[in-house]
């Protein structure tokens, strides 16, 4: 009922064509902003940073990236794990070697070289699609996490193979290693999320959106009409890596702290995002939130209704998730192929017309 574009006039095209043209989305959005960074910070326990929310802000960065190659630009990937393996050891060479260099940078710069990696796998695109580039990209999979596993060089020659972050400071407050508070590393991990996101969406709004979405619906009309489809591909493949890699890099440095490559970055992690982004919605900022928060609050509430609350074995508890993951994903695939994303506009519509018939 109050949900009501009545009174909410437009005179501009500018005006028109924002992010969030309804002055109740904008208000939302703005409450949703004070909250994460004003409240939460406040209010969070490690349980609630370690459990939920540090998961919640990686994920969402990864299937945002991983959302941009697949949902926007229909490039099919597997190798989204290798990618973020990618910007994990990056993230832990630049800390390594430079370790004067603000976190930031090391992140920024982990995404960067992910990038490159990204653009250097994303080639087979030009020439396969489909079927043949999961394939090709599940190669690249399996390939960088048998990389990271024969090169010593990598984990700096440690004799059990694993990588473990340094303890690094931002203006004097630590974000990795075992002494970090759960405030620090939680609002570290949020402003890059939040610039991942504002970043993707005003970048899948403007005319490189646009050449991806023309590459993603039919490539030979998008090339006929002056798409450059290399351009439109690597950049593509580049922009999702990056974001990708910064998740990498943020998962290794901030959310475990010691990695080793085979059990962080295995093919189940590139399922898992994908899975995110399916649930949540293809081709759709928003869509990347909601299936990363389905799909890390999804164990917990299982483990509390299920383990704690029903007394069930852990196993049982374990193979329950992964039915209901897949009955949802045959359940969108088939009844709403836009997920979770599409579920929300239809619901605003219906609200934005209440009480009358939709």
């Amino acid at each position: 009922m109050f949900y009501r574009e009545a009174g909410d006039f437009k005179v501009s095209y500018r005006d028109d064509s924002q992010t969030f043209p309804i002055k109740f989305d904008r208000y939302r959005y703005y409450a949703v902003l004070v909250v994460a960074f004003g409240i939460i910070p406040f209010i969070i326990n490690d349980y609630w940073a370690n459990a939920l929310l540090l998961p919640f802000l990686i994920y969402a960065i990864a299937a945002i990236g991983l959302n941009i190659l697949v949902g926007y630009c229909g490039q099919v990937s597997l190798g989204t794990g290798g990618f973020m393996a990618v910007g994990a050891y990056a993230c832990y060479k630049l800390m390594t070697a430079f370790p004067e260099v603000s976190m930031f940078i090391h992140v920024i710069l982990a995404g960067g070289i992910t990038a490159l990696v990204g653009v250097l796998f994303g080639l087979p695109s030009l020439r396969i699609k489909g079927f043949y580039l999961a394939v090709a990209t599940l190669a690249a999979q399996f390939f960088l996490v048998w990389l990271f596993n024969r090169v010593p060089w990598f984990y700096n020659y440690s004799a059990s193979g694993q990588i473990n972050a340094p303890e690094r400071d931002v203006f004097g407050i630590i974000i990795t290693g075992p002494n970090a508070p759960a405030w620090a590393t939680y609002l570290f991990c949020l402003i890059f999320l939040t610039a991942s996101a504002i970043i993707a969406r005003n970048l899948t709004r403007g005319t490189t959106g646009r050449t991806w979405m023309a590459i993603r619906d039919m490539d030979i009309a998008a090339e006929i009409i002056g798409v450059n489809p290399l351009k439109a591909k690597m950049s593509a493949f580049a922009v999702s890596s990056f974001f990708i890699g910064i998740s990498g890099a943020l998962f290794f440095a901030l959310y475990l702290g010691a990695v080793e490559v085979g059990e962080a970055f295995g093919i189940q992690k590139s399922f898992l995002v994908l899975f995110m982004v399916i649930i949540g919605g293809l081709g759709s900022i928003f869509g990347s939130f909601a299936g990363a928060a389905f799909l890390v609050l999804l164990p917990v509430v299982l483990k509390v209704f299920g383990a704690d609350w029903m007394g069930w074995p852990t196993d049982i508890v374990a193979h329950l998730q992964l039915v209901i993951v897949g009955a949802l994903i045959i359940m969108f695939l088939i009844l709403e192929p836009h997920g979770l994303a599409q579920l929300w506009r239809v619901a605003k519509e219906k609200l934005r017309l209440w009480p009358f018939p939709y």
